[in-house]
């Protein structure tokens, strides 16, 4: 069977399974090898393939059947993860698509092989993460349960959530360990619930070792999928059985998460990965720039463009590893040494999203429905504590997320004199090193206004 005769083939499906399932699940599908009466496609993942061979199996078989292929069973294949069976017969069973008590066979998502400890770059941002993060992947003892990781996108939660399930593989091989998104979580739940098999994802889920949920704020608002995850949370906890969840915000902060969820997730450790700073973004460069170095062996970088990239693209570590790829992809490309004007011309677009101005207006506007305070307040006259902290607030970050100087701000805040806006900035500079509140409202507007 050719790729083309597999084309004709998957197309005949679309009226079987329907668009949409077409669509998500059969089209992704990529024909590798007819041998022996075994046909074997490619998946993305493990989840996708265990759950095409239970949903569509049959109907896949079928069709290849009907087409004159010679074909007794066919197998679902992911890049260095073991196969899974869809056989000719008996036809209902499937069994070898049904998750085992094996490892291997439970329902995670494949882990990624670059993202270990070895790679991750730390600095103060992320320290108490990485040190988190590194305490539970020892295994031994559950001291952190569950360990919460959060922080925005391109900070580091997917890779140390990575890191972790490698590490306690490495340590102790029969683990069972399962790392999974919340949206795997759900979609597993809602097919055991149409083929009425809740016994055996019950059984599943609190049969593993480790449950490992990446960005579990996906769950808020699915009252069904938030009940039977706080029931597999205590029947793991309760067998002493370690949890690790990540987020794009603090427990408390995620919205449409039931109380006792939110209750549940802040009993263990709850931690933040900070923004990247200057030093963290060049540490994760200048690692990078190591391993291109054998794939790209003759290609030279001026001195100072590194820095260049640091300074200006600060707020997503993707974006600045995705930036330097690119870099060095056009350099070798073009035979080029890698300059700062070549940098500035070739990442032009990269560069123009990363300027994106903060006004003093937005801040205002920010600072005001965060202390639920009309605006006219916020800039007036008055100086009562109400208003006068936040006002200190907003000319504090107005300092240090604009380039207007002193005597603008205090024109934009009500006409004031620039030693008023100076001595508002020193209190607040005092009060973040005293007051956590204080501390933590300032990282919230921050990231806020640069999200």
């Amino acid at each position: 069977m050719t790729n083309e005769s597999w084309g004709h083939i998957r197309e005949e499906l679309i009226s079987s399974v329907g668009k949409n399932n077409y669509t998500n699940w059969i089209e992704p599908l990529e024909f590798s090898d007819l041998e022996d009466g075994v046909a074997t496609f490619y998946v993305p993942t493990q989840f996708m393939g265990n759950w095409v061979s239970r949903n569509f199996g049959d109907k896949i078989l079928n069709q290849l059947q009907k087409a004159g292929q010679d074909v007794a069973r066919i197998e679902f294949s992911v890049p260095s993860t073991r196969r899974v069976r869809v056989e000719d017969a008996p036809k209902k069973t499937q069994a070898a698509a049904q998750p085992s008590r094996n490892d291997a066979d439970l329902p995670g998502a494949p882990l990624d092989a670059r993202f270990t400890f070895d790679t991750f770059v730390v600095g103060k941002p992320n320290e108490l993460a990485h040190a988190a993060a590194r305490r539970v992947a020892e295994g031994g003892t559950v001291t952190f349960n569950p360990l919460f990781l959060y922080g925005g996108v391109g900070l580091g939660k997917t890779h140390l959530m990575h890191a972790i399930a490698w590490e306690l593989q490495k340590r102790s091989p029969g683990l069972r360990v399962v790392y999974l998104s919340a949206e795997q979580f759900m979609y597993r739940f809602v097919q055991a619930l149409r083929e009425k098999d809740m016994i055996a994802f019950k059984q599943l889920f609190r049969a593993v070792d480790v449950l490992m949920v990446d960005d579990v704020q996906f769950i808020a608002g699915k009252d069904a999928t938030q009940e039977e995850f706080f029931h597999t949370f205590n029947a793991l906890v309760d067998q002493n059985k370690q949890i690790i969840v990540s987020s794009d915000r603090a427990p408390n902060e995620i919205p449409g998460i039931e109380d006792r969820i939110v209750s549940r997730l802040q009993s263990g450790l709850v931690v933040d990965l900070h923004p990247t700073n200057y030093e963290l973004r060049l540490g994760i460069l200048q690692q990078k720039v190591e391993q291109y170095s054998n794939q790209f062996r003759d290609l030279e970088i001026q001195d100072g463009v590194l820095e260049f990239l640091a300074h200006r693209i600060s707020t997503n570590v993707r974006v600045l590893e995705g930036a330097l790829m690119r870099l060095f992809a056009f350099g070798a490309l073009v035979g080029r040494e890698i300059t700062l004007e070549l940098t500035q011309d070739c990442l032009a677009d990269v560069l123009r999203a990363s300027d994106r101005k903060i006004t003093v207006e937005e801040i205002q506007r920010k600072v005001s429905d965060h202390y639920n305070i009309r605006l006219s307040d916020l800039i007036g006259p008055k100086r009562v504590r109400t208003f006068a902290r936040p006002r200190q607030i907003a000319m504090f970050l107005s300092k240090q997320l604009t380039s207007r100087s002193l005597p603008e701000i205090g024109r934009r805040f009500g006409g004031r004199d620039h030693t008023t806006v100076m001595h508002g900035v020193r209190r607040i500079e005092e009060l973040r090193a005293q007051d956590s509140q204080i501390a933590e409202d300032l990282e919230l507007l921050r990231r806020s206004l640069e999200a």
